[in-house]
C-alpha cells in the first residue's frame, strides 16, 4: 500500500533572454562547486597551497564530462547509430546521457595532467576528493529526477514516485491534456533518491574512517570506490530504463562488480599513511638574524611581492609536515635517513635505508612557500617518481 506518492517536476527546462536553463546542468554544476570546496579544505589540511582544487577541476572537470559522454554512447549505440540513431545527439548532453564509470575514468586522466603540472602525487587529489565526490554525485542524481528518468520498477512500497510522461516535441516540458500534466501509471522506485542518499552516506562513511585511519597512497578513493559500487549494484537492479546486457544482466551491474574488485584489491595490496606536503624547496634551516640597522627594512614605496605556489612538493611525514606549519623549518628526519621515492611511507621508507645520504632538498626559502604546505615521505613529490630535479610545474 502506497502511502505517500513522491511528485516530480513537470518542467526541467527555464528560459532567461532566450537562452535554456536547464535543471539537469544547474545540479551538475552545483555537485562540482560543492566538491571543489570540500576538496580544497582536505587538500589545505594535508598542505596544498590555496586553491590548487581549481587548478585540478580546470582539467579534470572537462576531462570527466568527456569520458562520461564517451562511456554512454560506447554502452548505448543504438541511440546515436544505425536505423533509428542519430549521430549529432552525441553532443547534446543536456539532454542526458553521462556514465559515471566514463566520469571518473575521464576525471583521473585530467587530475593526473594537473597533478604534474602541480608537482603533487596524484593520491593526494584522490584521497582528498574521496568523500567529495559522492557528494557530488548525489546533488547530480537531482538532475535525473528533473528530467523525470532513470527511475525504478513498479512499487507497492509505502513510498513511490510519480512520473510524468514527457513531451519529446517540447523538450523538458511533460505533456500536457486538458491542461493537466499526463502522468505514467503506477508508482515506481525512486532509484535517484535510493542514490543521492546512498552518496550521502558513502561520503560520511569516507570521511568518518578516513579520520580514524588516516589512509593515504589513494586508499581513501578506493574506499570509496567500493562503497560506492556496492551501492549502485542493487539500484541499478531496480532500474527499467533501457540497457545493455550481458549474459542477462545489465551492464552497469557486471561493472559494479568489477570496479568494486578493483577497489578491493588496491585497498588491500597498497599500503601507506596519509600523505603531507610541503614545497620541495623548504627551508630546513632557520634564517640568520639580520644585522641592526637604523634604516627601516619595510618597503614604502611598493605593494609586496606576491606569494606564489611552490613549483613542486616533497612528500613528508606527519611530524615534520606539523612542525614546517609551527615554525616554518622543515626539520630533519629522526634518523638523518636520506630521501625516498614518491609513495613511500615517510620516515618508515628513509630507516629502510641507512645508506642514504640525507634529504634532497634544501636551501633558501622559496616565494612560494606557504604556511599551508607540508606531508609524510622526505622525496620530492614528482607523479613519476624521479627526482626533484626533474619535478617542475612545466611539466605536462
Amino acid at each position: 500500500m502506497n502511502l505517500a506518492a513522491i511528485p516530480s517536476p513537470t518542467t526541467s527546462v527555464w528560459h532567461l533572454l532566450g537562452l535554456p536553463i536547464r535543471a539537469y546542468a544547474l545540479c551538475i554544476v552545483a555537485g562540482i562547486v560543492v566538491a571543489v570546496l570540500v576538496m580544497e579544505h582536505r587538500l589545505r589540511r594535508r598542505g596544498v597551497a590555496p586553491w590548487a582544487s581549481l587548478d585540478m577541476a580546470v582539467w579534470a572537470v572537462p576531462f570527466g564530462i568527456i569520458g562520461a559522454r564517451i562511456y554512454h554512447v560506447i554502452t548505448s549505440p543504438g541511440d546515436y547509430f544505425g536505423a533509428g540513431g542519430d549521430p549529432i545527439r552525441i553532443f547534446q548532453i543536456w539532454q542526458g546521457g553521462l556514465g559515471i564509470w566514463g566520469a571518473v575514468a575521464g576525471g583521473a586522466l585530467g587530475a593526473w595532467i594537473a597533478a604534474r603540472q602541480l608537482g603533487l602525487p596524484l593520491s593526494v587529489f584522490a584521497d582528498a576528493l574521496a568523500p567529495a565526490l559522492p557528494l557530488a554525485q548525489a546533488i547530480g542524481r537531482l538532475g535525473n529526477w528533473f528530467n523525470n528518468e532513470l527511475y525504478g520498477s513498479v512499487t507497492t512500497l509505502p513510498w513511490g514516485l510519480r512520473v510524468h510522461d514527457m513531451d519529446r516535441s517540447n523538450a523538458g516540458h511533460a505533456t500536457v491534456i486538458d491542461g493537466k500534466a499526463v502522468t505514467l501509471p503506477d508508482l515506481y522506485h525512486p532509484t535517484f533518491l535510493y542514490e543521492a542518499l546512498w552518496d550521502v552516506g558513502v561520503a560520511v562513511l569516507v570521511f568518518a574512517l578516513d579520520r580514524r585511519f588516516k589512509f593515504g597512497r589513494g586508499r581513501a578513493f578506493a574506499l570509496y570506490v567500493m562503497a560506492y559500487t556496492a551501492g549502485r549494484f542493487w539500484i541499478e537492479m531496480l532500474r527499467v530504463d533501457e540497457a545493455n546486457h550481458i549474459f542477462g544482466v545489465r551492464l552497469n551491474v557486471v561493472t559494479s562488480v568489477v570496479v568494486f574488485l578493483g577497489g578491493l584489491i588496491y585497498f588491500l595490496v597498497v599500503k601507506g599513511p596519509r600523505e603531507y606536503v610541503v614545497p620541495i624547496d623548504a627551508p630546513e634551516t632557520a634564517p640568520a638574524a639580520a644585522a641592526q640597522s637604523d634604516v627601516s627594512p619595510v618597503n614604502v614605496e611598493g605593494p609586496a611581492t606576491p606569494v606564489k605556489a611552490p613549483k613542486a612538493y616533497q612528500v613528508v611525514s606527519e611530524e615534520r609536515f606539523h612542525a614546517y606549519e609551527r615554525t616554518g623549518v622543515l626539520p630533519p628526519t629522526d634518523d638523518a635517513a636520506g630521501a625516498t621515492s614518491v609513495g613511500a611511507t615517510t620516515d618508515e621508507a628513509a630507516a629502510s635505508d641507512p645508506t642514504s645520504s640525507g634529504p634532497t632538498s634544501s636551501g633558501p626559502t622559496s616565494s612560494g612557500s606557504t604556511s599551508s604546505g607540508a606531508g609524510p615521505a622526505d622525496q620530492p613529490a614528482d607523479p613519476d617518481g624521479k627526482s626533484s630535479a626533474s619535478a617542475s610545474a612545466d611539466e605536462h
